[in-house]
């Protein structure tokens, strides 16, 4: 199989990893992801001309594909930028609860030097 063939089936499987609805744990899907990225990185250094027609033609249904991965994975990049955000808020909330005074402001406050 050619590594232009490989890599066009590298990116439709990740592709239906970041599409798919399946429950899989986030640092599983990560790592997949990452494994998958990376495999694709090794297939594109070994993709050299001169191309078939068929090549060609495929190589045009991956600039779309390519298009498609690129908003799946900006997608997925935002989701767990969101969910640690939401954890640190929720882990400074659940600080001030503890302890309320903690980052009680002393600003306004008269300080007598004389004693």
């Amino acid at each position: 199989m050619s590594p232009l063939r490989r890599f066009y089936e590298t990116t439709l499987e990740l592709i239906d990893l970041l599409e798919g609805n399946e429950q899989r744990e986030r640092d599983e899907k990560i790592v997949l992801i990452e494994e998958l990225l990376s495999l694709r990185d090794q297939l594109i250094k070994s993709i050299h001309p001169p191309y078939t027609e068929e090549e060609k033609e495929l190589g045009l249904q991956l600039i779309a594909l390519n298009n498609k991965l690129n908003i799946l994975l900006t997608g997925e990049k935002a989701a767990i930028q969101k969910d640690i955000k939401q954890l640190s808020v929720k882990k400074e909330s659940t600080s001030k609860y503890i302890n309320p005074y903690q980052s009680f402001s002393t600003d306004g406050m008269f300080y007598d030097k004389r004693k």
